[in-house]
């Protein structure tokens, strides 16, 4: 089960290259339900994801770069690109997505343990509005 809230940017976090960051590529193989493939650095995966908006279920498959390269193929092009910088937020962890592909955008993403959690979460001053319920930002949509 994945609970995350999604965020726009209003500004940039200090020192943001102190932060580690992750080279993310992702394809899609169907967005109804949604089944991709991604790498992350040197790591590959295959994820399923439920329909919902703030919660959903999530499935992650690990896989290797030969059957990483396969898939993409069929991909038809349905791919995105991003910087991914993972920042301390006391017990939590900001995840920084920049795209590069299909456009720019930045966004930033929040995992939480709990939906009361994830609802009583106070954003810090840098994050923007809050486009957790808005479909035009879920990564699939964005092909």
């Amino acid at each position: 089960m994945e609970i995350e809230r999604k965020f726009l940017v209003k500004k940039m976090p200090e020192d943001l290259e102190t932060y580690p960051c992750l080279l993310i590529e992702q394809a899609y193989l169907c967005t109804d339900p949604v089944v991709r493939i991604r790498r992350q650095d040197n790591s590959y995966y295959m994820t399923y994801k439920g329909k919902g908006m703030m919660v959903r279920e999530e499935y992650n498959l690990p896989l290797n770069e030969k059957a990483y390269l396969h898939l993409k193929a069929k991909a038809d092009g349905h791919i995105i690109a991003k910087k991914r910088y993972r920042i301390p937020l006391g017990t939590l962890t900001a995840e920084l997505d920049i795209f590069s592909v299909p456009k720019e955008l930045t966004l930033v993403e929040v995992e939480f343990s709990t939906e009361d959690e994830a609802l009583s979460f106070c954003p810090p001053d840098w994050f923007g509005e809050d486009v957790t319920s808005d479909s035009r930002y879920h990564n699939s949509n964005m092909i």
